[in-house]
């Protein structure tokens, strides 16, 4: 029988506003897919280089939305 403290579906995301490390700035990575997005977006100018990891994930889940990918 499963510890009802340990979550059984290990692939729930946490939120990034709980990350330890969400107030870094965002990563390479996470830079070159939201200016990705915002290309696809046709959101070229709302791209900000000095988003910080939450908030860099928040709107590429944003952006993937509106463009139902």
């Amino acid at each position: 029988m499963q510890d009802s403290n340990v979550k059984s579906d290990l692939n729930v995301s946490k939120d990034p506003d709980e990350w330890v490390s969400g107030d870094d700035p965002m990563t390479p990575s996470q830079a070159s897919y939201l200016k990705t997005l915002c290309e696809q977006a046709g959101e070229e100018t709302d791209f900000d280089e000095r988003l910080s990891k939450a908030e860099a994930s928040k709107r590429i889940d944003a952006l993937k939305a509106k463009l139902k990918l």
